[in-house]
């Protein structure tokens, strides 16, 4: 299954969890793996706390991660920091499934990351039972 996220911002996160959570309760498996996917070069999908602090702390971070700078790529999009930042936190995470309910930590969401927005984002969720 998928979905699509509009992005507002350059530079946004944006918490998906309560959507893949839908996916993972239509597919009424009780233990499995979801998969959560950003089919995108300057996009990311992380695992952490989504609260407002940390939101702003993680967007800090990746300008100081990655700075604005004259990388070769950016003669062609001028966006090479997102690719890159893309790179580092990867395109996709697992989640196990237990009891028919994604088995994230306490605090934990699921978040997909903009790097060059804003922008239109597909989500692809794909849930195995097993």
């Amino acid at each position: 299954m998928e979905f699509q996220i509009q992005t507002k911002k350059k530079t946004e996160l944006v918490d998906i969890t309560d959507k893949v959570r839908e996916i993972v309760n239509k597919s009424r498996a009780t233990t499995g793996v979801c998969t959560v996917y950003a089919p995108h070069a300057t996009a990311a999908i992380t695992i952490n706390e989504f609260e407002p602090n940390l939101a702003n702390d993680f967007e800090a971070i990746f300008e100081r991660l990655i700075p604005k700078g004259n990388y070769q790529h950016n003669r062609i999009d001028d966006n090479a920091e997102a690719h890159l930042l893309s790179s580092l936190f990867g395109s996709g995470k697992s989640i196990p499934i237990e009891d028919g309910k994604l088995a994230l930590g306490t605090w934990q969401r699921i978040i997909l990351c903009e790097f060059d927005g804003p922008r239109s984002r597909k989500i692809i969720v794909t849930v195995v039972e097993g």
